[in-house]
């Protein structure tokens, strides 16, 4: 199972939010790129980089991102705030190698399945979900769309994966609710990158138990909890 540090960008730092609520930052850091530098040379396979302010509506941070995108060598997985095919592909241009889509893969299927048709294995389909419900604009409305129904339209797309976050445990460092995975592995058609609650790295062991493909992990590593070089002790 592929481990992905996540450098979440606001207002040009990187920060950890609590169940993505702003004022709950646990971690803020000054400088994005140096972050991002620091997970590549720690070993890390991949960054998952996300603009909370794009996410939110509230400007974005394109600067921050294409000084990262410019320096640093390993793949990076953008998310946040990407709602058109040209902002998509002008990521995937600059040298992303993935890009992650939430708010309009949900609000309009249609346009997800012709963005991954146009960008094979390069999409990822965010599903954020809190109290079983699918939660758009970062995380600040709900859909009325039923996650098992959204899933089973994307079966046969070609996407990268799905990104699941559990929201209803995410940035609490309590852990995984492995019981909430495991229904979601049953229903989901594509490889599955987990994100939420991961603090130790039992619940990282859980999450392979459970076939995962990738877990995203964001204040564990800054706070400690999980070993911020633990790339190298699973050579």
């Amino acid at each position: 199972m592929n481990i992905i540090p996540a450098v979440d960008i606001l207002d040009d730092k990187v920060v950890t939010l609590v169940g993505g609520k702003l004022g709950t930052e646990k971690v803020s850091l000054p400088n994005p790129q140096q972050v991002a530098l620091e997970w590549e040379e720690k070993g890390a396979p991949m960054i998952h980089l996300v603009d909370l302010n794009a996410a939110m509506d509230r400007g974005d941070n394109f600067k921050s991102i294409t000084s990262i995108l410019s320096r640093v060598s390993i793949p990076i997985q953008i998310g946040g705030g990407i709602r058109t095919t040209q902002k998509a592909e002008t990521f995937l241009n600059l040298g992303a190698s993935r890009v992650v889509v939430g708010t309009r893969a949900v609000t309009d299927p249609d346009w997800l399945e012709e963005l991954a048709h146009y960008n094979r294995h390069k999409i990822v389909l965010a599903l954020d979900l809190r109290d079983g419900m699918v939660q758009v604009r970062g995380w600040k409305e709900s859909s009325d769309r039923d996650v098992k129904d959204i899933l089973d339209r994307t079966e046969g797309l070609p996407l990268a994966g799905v990104l699941y976050t559990n929201i209803n445990v995410e940035g609490k460092a309590a852990g995984i609710d492995a019981e909430v995975m495991a229904e979601f592995v049953d229903i989901c058609p594509h490889p599955i990158i987990a994100a939420g609650g991961i603090t130790t790295e039992d619940d990282l062991r859980k999450l392979e138990d459970l076939g995962i493909d990738s877990a995203i992990v964001g204040l564990a590593l800054y706070a400690g909890t999980i070993d911020s070089e633990i790339w190298r002790k699973r050579e």
